[in-house]
């Protein structure tokens, strides 16, 4: 999904069209209506395999998506799409069952280091996806890059379902797992409005990075490398730096400032769409630190904020809430971030997203109840 824009621009597709994918994101924001079942399936389990056999039936099936996307072609059409949505519909509920896992599994005082980690891991992963990809597919084709991407998705799932845990069994629920029981929560209320506060001013303006870069003038090779080896290094880094300053200062101050440091990246590139000269470095410096260093940095934040704001009775379901939230802002922002690039241009979408940043600082400042680094309310 993060190496697609670019490679359907580069072919000569329209952005309002690029801007159609983020649909696929539509089970990212829907799969908290199967989480309890998720839920109560992973604690039939003994010790931890029920998150084991979902984990393993889910890369199979993740793999078999791509093959058949690579036999189809790169093209926006209805079978491209549905390709798509299978495999984020599968991908989505794997990812319930190990939100799950890690909050029954993690002590309270290791949530920024163990949210360090899973934003970590989905920037390695982001430097496969949007880098290594990007790559391959200019060397080699959209076929055989694809089908890599399959075969690595199935190496990369494989490691868990060989991890022994001195977990017994997960704890039995005091609760039936269910939507209502974590809607009428408190925490749950306050961490989806900061949710969704939080994916406006960060993830919007990174919607349209891709296209950018190569509207630009930059290549598919030298957005992959440079892009492939942000993700994997700056991204990685800035997760651990954020792990350890949730752990000194607590979540609210790593949030309010991963805004300010995102709208200072993208004041850079809207002052860049007003140029006429073609400062190419400066660009993939902006995009590189825009979508991989201060993303990272506040995600492991908001992630932390979701682990202590779920029930341990219903983790999966809890968590999944929180991340529902954010894949529907994050698809509403994809596809008016589409639009907007397209009809009115870099430069107002880039103005329209430092506005929306400014109110985002005000709002996440307000707030006054928020998990510090210790588990306390502040």
């Amino acid at each position: 999904m993060l190496g697609l824009p670019a490679v359907l621009r580069n072919q000569g597709l329209p952005l309002d069209q690029i801007g159609l994918l983020h649909l696929t994101l539509i089970p990212w924001f829907l799969k908290f209506l199967w989480s309890p079942y998720v839920e109560r399936f992973r604690h039939l389990g003994v010790g931890n395999n029920g998150t084991k056999s979902i984990t393993l039936m889910g890369s199979t099936l993740c793999s078999l998506g791509l093959v058949a996307l690579a036999v189809h072609g790169p093209a926006i059409t209805g079978t491209t799409v549905s390709i798509l949505l299978f495999i984020a519909l599968i991908a989505s509920t794997v990812d319930i069952a190990c939100d799950g896992y890690m909050v029954e599994n993690l002590r309270p005082e290791h949530h920024g280091w163990g949210n360090a980690a899973q934003v970590g891991g989905a920037y390695i992963g982001s430097a496969i996806g949007a880098g290594a990809f990007l790559l391959i597919a200019a060397e080699c084709g959209w076929t055989f890059s694809v089908l890599i991407m399959a075969a690595i998705v199935v190496g990369l799932g494989l490691p868990f379902n060989f991890i022994h845990t001195s977990k017994a069994a997960p704890a039995t629920p005091s609760i039936q797992p269910s939507l209502m029981n974590a809607l009428k929560r408190r925490e749950v209320q306050l961490g989806l409005l900061i949710t969704g506060i939080f994916t406006a001013a960060q993830k919007w303006g990174v919607a349209m990075i891709g296209p950018f870069m190569v509207d630009y003038g930059l290549d598919l090779k030298t957005i992959g490398t440079l892009t492939g080896a942000g993700s994997m290094f700056i991204g990685s880094f800035a997760a651990l730096l954020g792990g350890a300053m949730v752990r000194l200062t607590g979540v609210k101050f790593v949030l309010v400032l991963a805004i300010v440091l995102q709208a200072s990246l993208f004041t850079g590139l809207l002052i860049l769409s007003v140029l006429d000269k073609r400062f190419s470095s400066i660009v993939l410096l902006l995009g590189i630190l825009s979508s991989s260093g201060v993303m990272a940095f506040g995600y492991v934040a908001l992630y932390s904020s979701f682990m202590r704001w779920s029930n341990n009775a219903q983790a999966g379901v809890d968590f999944t809430l929180f991340q529902c939230a954010d894949g529907l802002f994050s698809m509403i922002g994809g596809i008016v971030a589409g639009f907007m690039a397209h009809h009115l241009g870099y430069t107002t979408f880039y103005g329209a997203i430092l506005l929306i940043s400014f109110v985002a600082i005000g709002a996440i400042s307000a707030v006054r109840v928020f998990p510090n680094g210790h588990g306390i309310q502040n």
